[in-house]
C-alpha cells in the first residue's frame, strides 16, 4: 500500500537517526537462540500438559483447569511465537515462518492467513487511523476512536465491556473469521486455493481437537465439555483482549485524522509512536510472558526484529526519544487496564 502519510522532514531525520543508533549500538548475542528453544519448551510443555489433562482428569474441577489452562497457553503461543512468525523474524525461509504461524493459529481456532493479512497491510500501516486501521473495525458495542459514530449506550460501555470481552475470542473463532471469509474481497490472497483449504481445514482441526474429541474421549459429559469450553473463552478472552486494547486504545495514545483525500495528518514515524503504549518496556519478564506485545512502540518502528531484543532495543530507542523530548505512552498492565476503561468511558461522555 502506497504511503498517504504527510512528509516532515523532521520527523523524517528523527527515524533516521533511530535507525542509525539501533544499527550501532543494538548487539544479537549468542544466547538468542538458547532463550528461543527454551521459551518454546515452556510454553509447549504447559499446552500439552493442558491439553492431556483435558482426557485424563476425572476431577470437574481439574478438568475446567485443564480446559483453561490451555486457553492461556495457546493466547502465549501466539504473542510469543505466532507474532514473530507472521513478521518473518524466526526462521529465514518465509514458507517455514507461515507454516508455523498456520499452526499455531490453528491451535487458537482463528484463520491465519486473514488476521496476518489486516495485521501487515492494515493495522502497521496506519495504527488507530479510521479507515485504514482494520483493528477499529469492532463491534458498535465499544466506541474506542474520537471520531465514530456515539451512542446512548456508550455512556455505559466502560461499565460492560468487561463482560462484552469475555465473549471476544468466541466471536473470532466462530462469527468475525466467517464474516471476513465470505464478504472481505481486499485480500488477493483469497483468490489461491490456499486461502480456502485452510480456512476450513484449520476450523476443522480446532473443533475437532477442543469439542468434538473431548466429548468422545474424555470421561465428562458433553454438557460438562461445553461448559469448560465456554470457561476457557471466557478467561482467554479477557487477557487477550486486554492486552490487545491496552496496546492502542488507553488515555494517551493519539488518533489522526485523515483529509478529503485520505492523506494522514501525521508522519509515519509519529503515528507509530504516538498511538502506541508500551507497558514494562525494559523488563525482561515481561518481555517472555506478552512476546514483545509490551514494547509495542519498538516493535511498530521495528517489526522486522524479533521481540526477545527489544528490551535493550528500547533502551536506546527511549534514550534517543528523550533526547528529542519525545515520551511513549508508557504503563503498567493494570495500569494500562484502568487507562483503557478511563478511555472508554471519555468515549462514551
Amino acid at each position: 500500500m502506497r504511503d498517504r502519510h504527510i512528509h516532515i522532514e523532521q520527523d523524517s531525520s528523527l527515524l533516521r537517526e533511530i535507525y542509525q543508533r539501533v544499527d550501532e549500538e543494538l548487539t544479537f548475542g549468542g544466547k538468542t537462540k538458547i532463550l528461543l528453544v527454551s521459551k518454546f519448551a515452556f510454553y509447549f510443555v504447559w499446552m500439552v500438559a493442558a491439553y492431556a489433562g483435558i482426557y485424563v482428569a476425572s476431577n470437574t474441577v481439574l478438568f475446567f483447569v485443564s480446559y483453561v489452562a490451555y486457553g492461556l497457553a495457546s493466547v502465549l503461543m501466539g504473542f510469543n511465537f505466532a507474532h514473530d512468525f507472521s513478521h518473518n523474524t524466526i526462521f529465514k525461509s518465509k514458507k517455514l515462518n507461515q507454516v508455523c504461524f498456520t499452526i499455531i493459529y490453528a491451535l487458537l481456532g482463528a484463520h491465519a492467513e486473514a488476521w496476518k493479512y489486516r495485521h501487515i497491510h492494515s493495522h502497521h500501516f496506519a495504527p488507530n487511523v479510521k479507515d485504514y486501521d482494520s483493528d477499529l473495525q469492532i463491534t458498535s458495542l465499544i466506541r474506542v476512536e474520537p471520531s465514530s459514530p456515539i451512542r446512548w449506550y456508550h455512556r455505559i460501555q466502560h461499565i460492560y465491556a468487561p463482560l462484552a470481552y469475555t465473549t471476544y475470542s468466541l466471536y473470532w473463532v466462530f462469527v468475525k473469521d466467517f464474516v471476513i471469509y465470505f464478504s472481505d474481497r481486499s485480500n488477493p490472497q483469497r483468490m489461491k486455493i490456499y486461502w480456502h483449504i485452510s480456512f476450513w481445514l484449520q476450523k476443522s482441526f480446532y473443533l475437532s481437537a477442543l469439542l468434538i474429541y473431548p466429548v468422545l474421549f474424555s470421561n465428562h459429559h458433553w454438557s460438562t465439555v461445553a461448559t469448560a469450553f465456554l470457561a476457557m473463552h471466557l478467561v482467554q478472552s479477557l487477557f487477550l483482549l486486554f492486552t490487545f486494547f491496552i496496546t492502542h486504545h488507553v488515555e494517551n495514545t493519539a488518533y489522526f485524522a485523515t483529509d478529503a483525500n485520505g492523506y494522514i495528518s501525521t508522519s509515519w514515524v509519529t503515528n507509530q509512536i504516538k498511538s502506541s503504549n508500551d507497558f514494562y518496556p525494559f523488563s525482561n519478564t515481561a518481555n517472555f510472558i506478552f512476546g514483545g506485545f509490551n514494547n509495542h512502540v519498538a516493535h511498530h518502528l521495528f517489526p522486522h526484529v524479533h521481540h526477545v531484543h527489544y528490551p535493550q532495543l528500547n533502551r536506546i530507542l527511549y534514550r534517543v526519544l528523550n533526547e528529542h523530548h519525545i515520551k511513549p505512552n508508557e504503563t503498567t498492565f493494570f495500569g494500562g487496564v484502568l487507562s483503557h476503561l478511563r478511555h472508554l468511558k471519555n468515549m462514551g461522555a
